[in-house]
């Protein structure tokens, strides 16, 4: 049985420039003390054809965790444009936020992002070359994919999962907003 819960995570300040900050406010639920880190991250898929132009925005640890419900806001600066396929800039890519516990992720939220020009005529006729400053970053926040993984929370019985064997995943859709 997993040992957290995530309640919700809102997405803050969507939709907004695609240069903003990304914040991400999670809330939380220990249902015991947790004697180590919780490893949560941004990642940001750059092209859905290569994981190599997938970037982390940012890490944090949070812990130890004590028993009860937890909050932070999460923030992370914006993907390097540098770094993203000219053709995969404009359009729809994914946000995920993971945590891992032990090195183990257990819970990956996804959200579809949809990155466009908020001019018309740059909307009709984008430029060869992407404009940043002039896309605007949409999360589609109202409808996370969330998918769980059964890890193991003990040191004890770590031998049980060898190698990032994460068990079985299930996936669904968290109504909560």
């Amino acid at each position: 049985m997993a040992k957290v819960h995530v309640c919700n995570v809102l997405v803050l300040d969507n939709p907004a420039q695609f240069m903003s900050k990304l914040e991400f406010e999670i809330t939380f639920e220990c249902i015991e003390d947790l004697p180590e880190d919780l490893e949560w991250k941004i990642i940001y898929v750059g092209s859905a054809e290569s994981e190599e132009f997938d970037q982390i925005l940012d890490t944090v640890y949070v812990g130890p965790v004590p028993e009860g419900r937890h909050k932070f806001v999460f923030t992370a600066d914006p993907p390097n444009p540098h770094k993203i396929p000219v053709s995969d800039v404009v359009g729809v890519t994914v946000i995920l936020i993971t945590c891992a516990y032990r090195g183990q992720e257990f819970i990956r939220v996804g959200y579809y992002v949809s990155n466009e020009y908020s001019d018309p005529e740059m909307q009709e006729t984008p430029p060869e070359k992407p404009v940043f400053d002039k896309l605007t970053r949409n999360i589609l926040a109202s409808n996370p994919r969330v998918t769980k993984f059964k890890i193991n929370w003990d040191p004890a019985n770590s031998n049980n999962q060898q190698n990032g064997d994460q068990g079985e995943a299930s996936t669904e859709q968290n109504q909560e907003n």
